[in-house]
């Protein structure tokens, strides 16, 4: 799995695991993340690939939009594509919150957009 800051279409990275490595990788640009944040997205990252397999990374879109990219090895039979796609959808809709905080951290601090009319209040 390639973890580098930038890939297709100005991709950065986030984090992501890898169940054959077994290791979690956290981009060291996302450093100043609160811990509980950056505890909860190893704990998501990693309990998907020992549930799925595989390997997922979570990356920001040019457009600031975070994306699960999982992906596995060529002749990986233990890989379950079709949980993949389920367990990625849980995950957005049960993490929705965490998500779209994220989202907009990306997006004022590292796009330097403006604060959004009522971002931030519940």
């Amino acid at each position: 799995m390639d973890m580098s800051d930038t890939g297709k279409r100005e991709d950065v990275v986030l984090c992501g695991a890898s169940a054959y490595s077994r290791k979690f990788y956290l981009n060291e640009k996302f450093g100043n993340l609160p811990q509980q944040v950056k505890d909860e997205l190893k704990i998501l990252c990693v309990l998907f690939t020992e549930d799925v397999g595989g390997t997922l990374c979570l990356l920001f879109d040019a457009d600031g939009t975070l994306k699960f990219q999982a992906d596995c090895d060529e002749g990986d039979l233990l890989y379950d594509g079709i949980g993949c796609g389920l367990r990625i959808r849980e995950l957005q809709r049960t993490k929705r919150e965490l998500l779209e905080a994220l989202e907009l951290y990306y997006r004022i601090l590292w796009k330097k957009e403006s604060v959004p009319e009522g971002a931030g209040t519940a």
